[in-house]
């Protein structure tokens, strides 16, 4: 859902951050902005998930470093169920490693713990109005990725056979995705997702989902979410 012009009601914010000092600053600060009622603070993932469910805030600003269920788990997770709700990560990190899995998880907007209280307003803004809330550093970052070319996908990587759209699945399950989820992020229905599991099982000797998980992460091809 966006916002018109002429919407004049705040918006509505759920702050998710491990750090009680940090987390209540930010809720002080965003207290004293307009356009921005604080109506939830949470301490980890798995909270914030429950508060949006309860809630049905606007934003989550989200922290990414988080015990239980970290900010991209929790991005996903919220994305997922409560579409509604958009996510601006708001973390102290501004790597690679942090930002494109935010993204692919479904957040919108990207601020590190630096930014003033302008620019955090305005992202919140931004993604309410069906915009990016990136700031200009990390527009450059993602601009910078988007440019380079991308390596040449080679036969040998591909293990036990499985073909790429084979492998696509078995990485979508080791990140915790259900086949409808898996079928709506691939744009194919769920017994097409349902028949590319059944070929892949068969063809690495797998049982069930858990095996999968460790068999995607011993094959290199997903890597635990940094700490």
């Amino acid at each position: 859902m966006t916002r018109t012009e002429g919407e004049k009601k705040p918006a509505r914010v759920v702050v998710a951050d491990d750090q009680t000092v940090v987390r209540e600053g930010i809720v002080m600060l965003l207290g004293l902005l307009p356009g921005v009622e604080v109506v939830g603070a949470a301490g980890d993932g798995e909270e914030a998930v429950r508060l949006v469910g309860e809630l049905a805030p606007d934003v989550v600003l989200m922290d990414l470093r988080m015990p239980r269920c970290d900010g991209v788990e929790a991005t996903r997770r919220i994305r997922a169920r409560y579409p509604g709700t958009q996510v601006v990560v708001l973390t102290t990190f501004a790597d690679d490693e942090s930002l494109f899995p935010a993204l692919r998880a479904g957040a919108r907007g990207y601020l590190t713990k630096d930014a003033g209280g302008d620019e955090i307003v305005r992202a919140v803004e931004s993604v309410l109005s069906g915009d990016a809330g990136l700031s200009p550093s990390i527009q450059r970052r993602l601009l910078e990725r988007l440019s380079q070319p991308e390596p040449e996908p080679a036969a040998t990587e591909t293990p036990d056979g499985l073909t790429a759209r084979e492998t696509e699945v078995l990485v979508l399950i080791a990140e915790g995705l259900s086949n409808q989820e898996i079928a709506r992020k691939l744009h194919v229905s769920t017994a097409t997702v349902k028949t590319h599991i059944n070929n892949l099982f068969a063809k690495t000797g797998l049982k069930d989902r858990a095996q999968a998980v460790r068999y995607a992460y011993a094959k290199g091809l997903v890597w635990p979410p940094a700490k």
